[in-house]
């Protein structure tokens, strides 16, 4: 599987695991584990995870489902509620989700969203965290182009992505974030590259040109969606799947190589937009 390359040289599959909504059901529990074993054996051993999802339950199910693993063969992200980024909280909310992954460091523990907590607080938090061995690099997550120069300014040099919503229907990210993080070697992370539930996702997964790309590679339109966003550039994504059916189906869209009538196709049918006022949220 293609990789891409942190600031600091680490690599990581383009393709990742997302587990919002996973571990609040115990019926499904065992195909959730299930499912997220079988990513980690072809090659999708990026989890992302947060102590929002489930209110821990999700990573408690994902310590669940690395525990037989080599620990330092995964990539493991979780992220920290805003009013817990600041000093009276972040430290117990870092032990907190170690304790529930099972595990004695994140790979990158990310701020989930902007909060009160001044990123001057954020930042040496999060450096302090990397000190102390709990964190190996940090990030930042719904963070835009103006968020994200603050950041800088309060000495946030080594925020290593930013994780925001991004599919063919919601290009709005680049516009001016994308080409943002690349100049400043921050990867983007995709949350919901196929889209959230209703009217657009429907539109997308109906849409003719997509099936036509679909039919040509011999795929279904929900993997084009997501090969669309793996074929961005410095971009790594991770959608959720609680079956196997689906972890297999992305998996093989990693596969799929868009050739440029392809690009152009889907560009023409969901062009980037001119201009943007603030992060898509759809």
């Amino acid at each position: 599987m293609k990789k891409i390359t942190l600031k600091d040289g680490t690599e990581i599959p383009v393709l990742g695991q997302g587990t919002w909504y996973m571990g609040e059901n115990p019926a499904k529990k065992e195909q959730e584990i299930e499912t997220l074993r079988w990513g980690i054996e072809h090659d999708m051993n990026l989890i992302d995870t947060a102590e929002m999802y489930g209110e821990g339950a999700s990573e408690e199910l994902v310590g669940e489902a690395i525990a037989p693993y080599d620990r330092s063969k995964l990539f493991i992200v979780s992220k920290v509620y805003p009013w817990n980024a600041g000093r009276d909280h972040i430290f117990q909310s870092c032990r907190n989700s170690l304790k529930r992954l099972g595990t004695d460091y994140l790979d990158m523990y990310l701020l989930h969203w902007r909060g009160d907590v001044p990123f001057e607080e954020t930042v040496d938090c999060m450096e302090e965290l990397v000190e102390e061995g709990l964190i190996r690099r940090w990030g930042v997550s719904n963070l835009d182009v103006d968020d994200m120069e603050e950041l800088l300014d309060a000495g946030g040099d080594n925020c290593m992505a930013d994780q925001v919503l991004y599919h063919l229907g919601s290009r709005g990210a680049e516009v001016e974030l994308l080409p943002w993080l690349q100049e400043h070697q921050m990867p983007m992370m995709a949350y919901c590259p196929l889209a959230q539930a209703g009217r657009l996702k429907a539109s997308l997964l109906q849409n003719p040109e997509i099936q036509k790309v679909a039919d040509k590679h011999h795929v279904t339109n929900v993997q084009i969606l997501l090969d669309f966003v793996l074929s961005r550039p410095y971009t790594f994504t991770v959608p959720k799947a609680s079956s196997l059916e689906h972890v297999k189906a992305n998996r093989a869209a990693a596969d799929i190589i868009l050739d440029e009538e392809d690009l152009k196709r889907l560009d023409a049918a969901f062009p980037k937009p001119a201009y943007v006022n603030g992060l898509d949220m759809a």
